[in-house]
């Protein structure tokens, strides 16, 4: 197999026309849209990038959601089957990996679509409101950040500070999350997340600095991560607080 191997972007289009009927052979009528997502989509893959399918189901209002997934030796494939309700639903939700997630919503591009959903998906993923974003952000600063920050004072106290590294670019990826929520901003790939939360404005302060230490790959000094890391969090804290994204409280909330 030796896969995955080079094809061109037009190889690549032509397998994804290939997989499109092949979709309408088998779910028939039932067939609401289907449409690209991912690199192809944007136009921006590469040699070895993968197909990235959406198959949109009109089954009545029962929920469907599984994928299809396939390597065929040279390349590999990937089909989503939603049901049309089901997709508008999760589009209209705000999760922790939002500005990736949905961005991918706001650029696919349709193959089949006589009713135009794709244009309900956009509407559906630019529809959350303000409370939305905001409770997903605290989520991210509870869940994530507070966490992350007690890991990497444990590394650092007892070891082993090898996992420093690791824990500064997991900080790393969901403040950019955290950026693109609070800017209700989505991100074109996940190869750009960092680099793309930097041009936002109203960074927390030290995130920068952060960002540049994980993208420069100098993580093997134990006590520039630690400080770097120890100092965002510094920054972060005093951002939340300015924009109340209050994020502690004084007692058990139950």
């Amino acid at each position: 197999m030796n896969g995955p191997q080079a094809i061109t972007k037009e190889e690549r289009r032509a397998i994804a026309r290939e997989i499109a009927d092949r979709l309408k052979q088998v779910y028939g009528d039932k067939i609401k849209a289907i449409g690209l997502y991912g690199s192809m989509a944007r136009g921006t893959d590469g040699p070895y990038s993968d197909t990235e399918m959406l198959c949109v189901l009109n089954t009545e209002d029962e929920p469907v959601d599984f994928s299809h997934e396939w390597a065929a030796g040279a390349w590999k494939a990937e089909v989503n089957v939603y049901s049309e309700e089901e997709l508008l639903q999760y589009a209209r939700t705000v999760e922790d990996t939002w500005p990736l997630s949905h961005g991918a919503f706001l650029t696919a591009l349709p193959l089949y679509d006589p009713d135009g959903f794709f244009d309900d998906l956009i509407a559906a993923v630019q529809s959350p409101d303000e409370a939305d974003f905001r409770e997903s952000i605290r989520g991210i600063l509870v869940g994530e950040m507070f966490e992350f920050a007690g890991k990497w004072r444990n590394a650092n106290a007892q070891g082993p500070r090898t996992y420093l590294p690791y824990l500064a670019m997991e900080t790393a990826q969901y403040a950019a999350m955290l950026i693109g929520l609070h800017h209700r901003t989505t991100y074109s790939t996940g190869a750009k997340v960092i680099p793309e939360a930097m041009t936002l404005p109203d960074r927390p302060e030290g995130f920068d600095a952060l960002a540049q230490l994980v993208l420069s790959g100098e993580l093997s000094d134990p006590d520039r991560v630690f400080l770097t890391c120890e100092a965002f969090w510094n920054g972060l804290q005093a951002w939340a607080e300015e924009r109340d994204y209050g994020f502690t409280t004084e007692q058990i909330p139950f």
